[in-house]
């Protein structure tokens, strides 16, 4: 609100003399993306490129200090802006100087510069912090989860707040080095390669290096006394898979199906494109949490997600998240069906490759087994609102819609899609819309239609298109549900998907 204010017009130059010509336009940067779920999340004002996080990491207390640096641009003139972030702060040096800083809401660092930032410039941003991440609540949650002997930190949509400031969207990714000091009888496990590792005075530090861009909430830490594997793919891709020494009768079904991972990804190439980034592998955590994470190049893994037996569907979707989410990430919260969508229907095509199940006979028996007076087709996959952004509707009626395009467009057209679609927006974000306008031009089809029947309208469509673009066959009645047969992998895809919903 501008107040008016009436002066002798040689005070008034006075005034206009007293403000600095460089503060003149400076604005504060916004204090969120603006995004439809998350209105606080991710600020605005810059760019972020590259995050060196420098930690040291006593499971004992659970005490965390770390020294971050950021490096970005600003994307207006900034007389402020904001980092996401819940821990101390002690220092925060902007370009070597001073800033001042405040707090302000739950997780919102409010940084104040010596001087205005111009416009364009690029600036480093150090902030000197510490705490006890797992005794900081927002909203009483924390993502941050204490082991037997360390800690995890590993959720959707958000788990930068407890370890690292950072502009905490997807729309902003960057890359990473990582490096953690921790003592010598744990070890420290994040996301791309292990660049380096030393010991001394009874500790060990862990320096992990992401050269990709990467979304702050698929950044991950995990302190523990872990089983390692390492292993390199058949095009020389570093392998590195962890599992906490104490699964106890978890560990031999999670490595059964972890140690796949490289199989996995080879076999994900094939049908998606190349594989976006320079390592890949697992961790399994002694956690008590029931959800799996594709953070990027290492998903995370709950013991629970093995404790009915291997669990390769499980390790198929977070893995084809490297593809569907994690190189290609929503624009918008509301989007996540980019995300969920595809990493499920990986599952029905990675059991159509097994001879488990095709994916046609998984999505009709999706279509048939829920009757329409279920709360399931009231769940809009396209935009499912954030109580609803994980559930089971965004999976399996949001593969069923991938299904239905694929018998609209036809095998061809549709696998150029699956295969093209991640390469051509490879390291970016996307739209559910879109991947509907990117879909019609490779298809040459008006396909708005179809994506608005199965993705936008809560209520269950009429029938499931068949395969080669026919009229499918109308929804079966209450009584013959029960008669559907189901597909052999139903089960373990259930399970895994369970599994993955946080």
């Amino acid at each position: 609100m501008r107040h008016r204010l009436i002066v002798p017009s040689a005070a008034a130059a006075c005034l206009l003399l007293a403000i600095p010509a460089s503060a003149a336009d400076a604005t504060p940067g916004a204090p969120g993306v603006g995004d439809s779920y998350y209105p606080t999340a991710g600020n605005g004002g810059y760019d972020v490129s590259h995050y060196d996080l420098r930690l040291k990491y006593q499971p004992k207390t659970d005490k965390l200090e770390g020294t971050a640096t950021l490096l970005a641009t600003t994307t207006q003139k900034l007389s402020r802006f904001n980092l996401d972030f819940a821990l101390d702060v002690s220092e925060v040096l902007i370009n070597g100087k001073k800033a001042a800083y405040a707090t302000t809401g739950a997780h919102e660092l409010e940084i104040t510069p010596s001087s205005p930032l111009e416009k364009g410039k690029q600036i480093s941003v150090v902030v000197r912090y510490s705490g006890t991440p797992s005794q900081v609540k927002i909203d009483g949650f924390t993502a941050w989860n204490r082991t037997p002997d360390g800690a995890v930190v590993a959720q959707e949509p958000e788990s930068a707040y407890w370890w690292f400031p950072s502009n905490d969207h997807p729309t902003d990714k960057a890359t990473y080095d990582v490096s953690v000091s921790v003592p010598d009888d744990v070890q420290a496990i994040s996301n791309g390669v292990l660049a380096s590792q030393s010991s001394k005075l009874g500790w060990t530090r862990y320096n992990w290096r992401s050269t990709k861009p990467q979304a702050s909430y698929l950044t991950t830490l995990a302190v523990g006394k872990f089983d390692i594997t390492t292993d390199t793919t058949a095009n020389g891709l570093p392998v590195v898979n962890a599992y906490s020494k104490d699964l106890g009768d978890n560990a031999a079904s999670a490595k059964a199906s972890i140690e796949r991972s490289a199989e996995i990804v080879d076999w994900g190439s094939t049908v998606f494109g190349p594989y976006p980034f320079n390592a890949l592998g697992g961790y399994v955590p002694n956690v008590k949490t029931g959800y799996a994470l594709e953070t990027q190049t290492r998903p995370f893994y709950s013991p629970s997600g093995f404790a009915n037996g291997a669990n390769t569907s499980l390790v198929v979707h977070e893995l084809a998240h490297q593809w569907f989410g994690d190189s290609v990430s929503v624009k918008n919260w509301r989007d996540i069906w980019v995300n969920e969508g595809f990493a499920t229907y990986a599952q029905w095509l990675w059991s159509e490759k097994e001879g488990e199940g095709t994916a046609q006979e998984l999505a009709q028996y999706v279509y048939d087994s829920v009757p329409a007076d279920n709360a399931f087709w009231t769940v809009k996959p396209g935009d499912p609102g954030a109580d609803k952004q994980f559930d089971r509707a965004v999976y399996n009626r949001g593969a069923v819609a991938l299904q239905a395009l694929r018998n609209t467009v036809g095998d061809k057209t549709f696998f150029t899609i699956l295969k093209q679609w991640p390469t051509e927006n490879k390291f970016g974000n996307a739209s559910v819309q879109d991947f509907v306008k990117y879909a019609e031009k490779v298809s040459g089809k008006k396909l708005a239609p179809l994506f608005d029947t199965w993705l936008f309208t809560p209520s269950k469509p009429g029938s499931l298109p068949a395969p080669g673009g026919k009229a499918g066959k109308p929804a079966k009645t209450a009584k013959s549900f029960a008669a559907t047969p189901q597909p052999k992998s139903w089960k373990k895809i259930q399970e895994a998907q369970a599994a993955h919903r946080h």
